[in-house]
């Protein structure tokens, strides 16, 4: 009999700024499972962390633009016309197109088209990451293949995606995960009983133990500045407006550097906004690092900052990774009381949090971290601690795992052989 196996559709792959997407996918395969990767686009990224490497799935791209390669999209839909589900297909994607008439809502029927016709026979199930474009793509192609399909929705595509489109989605999908309790009440609201909270968590065995303590650095000393770290692209949610407002605000005395990780669109203007601050020769933008090059960095570092807030438009964050990876290596972590960050970390016990969108308490609590070593070092030792009991990888993964199973009819291996 043949082994039956699981399509992941993913917006792109492999994408740095998506390392529970990788870690998820890697877990899954040291189950038992055998996975597909199906991409809407190829990657921009200059590096790979090193999962990437260890991911042994096989990886396809689909026309990211229709035009890139016309005759795979035409093959695509003459197989699709002699499909009995067709008919079906057309009715969804007009009712859709009438409701979205843009070109990329026609785009992803065409992508439909060619990852229903050319997924492998082997492929029983498809499972997409992301609500918004790929679960268009995933829920079509699934219609069209006549295959069933499942999700993890994570936080843009459950904050910008429109209700109607939500709700009917919510409705065709076997199952879905999300990995904040903000995201599943949005998407409870609009489907009850859907969609299952499943953390990403963190796969400890990746990350070196936490070093055995940090200078009690206090940013008095010129020849010792109090080093601070914010990892994420940058982009609006992340508040790097609000951070450079804040460290503008700091009084003057204090000495300190910020390492700032991550690439995006808005990099040109936060660089302009650092000189127009005189914050720039303190600041180091460093892009996109793979991971080893972030834990490194993080293991220097005496705090992690991370001011997120909602986006114009509704994008938001939802529980980001890099706080666990902080507190995998007991870096204190100053961030915002929004989005999923609450749920991992207790104001005052795990680390600090601010209101969002307020630079003067995030400068106050900088101010205040500053000055106290001891409390930096007990914060970051809590988080690891609330990591290492709440926030395990397996939790989510045995959920996400076992429901693939059910739904491609796929026995998984015990968990040592799996291993």
């Amino acid at each position: 009999m043949t082994a039956r196996r699981i399509a992941v559709v993913l917006k792109g792959y492999p994408r740095l700024s998506e390392t529970f997407i990788a870690q998820e996918i890697l877990a899954l395969e040291r189950r038992g499972i055998g996975l597909d990767i199906w991409s809407l686009r190829r990657p921009t990224d200059r590096f790979r962390h090193p999962m990437h490497e260890a991911i042994r799935a096989p990886v396809a791209y689909l026309p990211e633009y229709l035009r890139d390669d016309p005759r795979r999209v035409l093959r695509g839909l003459a197989w699709a016309c002699r499909q009995r589900s067709f008919a079906a297909l057309l009715r969804v994607f007009l009712k859709d197109l009438r409701r979205d008439p843009t070109a990329s809502r026609l785009r992803r029927l065409g992508q439909a088209l060619v990852l229903a016709r050319e997924v492998s026979p082997e492929v029983a199930h498809f499972h997409v990451h992301f609500l918004h474009t790929p679960g268009s793509v995933a829920r079509y192609a699934a219609l069209l293949s006549a295959r069933g399909w499942s999700f993890s929705a994570h936080a843009k595509d459950i904050w910008t995606t429109p209700d109607w489109e939500l709700t009917e989605k919510l409705a065709d999908a076997q199952w879905g995960v999300t990995c904040t309790r903000d995201g599943l009440a949005r998407l409870d609201a609009l489907g009850p009983g859907r969609t299952r909270l499943a953390y990403h968590g963190l796969d400890l065995a990746r990350f070196p133990a936490a070093p055995a303590d940090r200078p009690p650095r206090d940013g008095r000393d010129p020849e010792a500045p109090l080093k601070l770290l914010c990892v994420g692209r940058l982009v609006a949610k992340k508040g790097h407006d609000d951070l450079f407002a804040a460290l503008g605000a700091l009084p003057a005395g204090l000495q300190w550097r910020l390492d700032l990780i991550g690439a995006g669109e808005l990099r040109a203007e936060l660089e302009r906004l650092a000189r127009e601050r005189g914050l720039a020769a303190r600041i180091t933008f460093h892009g996109a690092l793979p991971q080893p090059a972030i834990i490194v960095a993080m293991r220097e570092a005496d705090l992690f900052v991370l001011p997120t807030k909602p986006a114009e438009g509704g994008d938001r964050d939802g529980l980001p990774n890099v706080l666990m990876e902080a507190a995998s290596q007991e870096l204190p972590v100053l961030a915002t009381a929004f989005a999923g960050t609450p749920e991992f970390i207790t104001d005052g016990t795990h680390g600090i949090l601010v209101p969002p969108g307020e630079p003067k308490a995030l400068a106050d609590a900088m101010t205040a971290l500053f000055s106290d070593p001891e409390k930096r070092r007990r914060l970051g030792r809590a988080a690891r601690a609330r990591l290492v009991q709440d926030f395990s990888e397996d939790a989510g993964i045995d959920l996400i795992a076992a429901a693939l199973a059910r739904s491609a009819g796929i026995a998984l291996p015990a968990r040592e052989d799996a291993a």
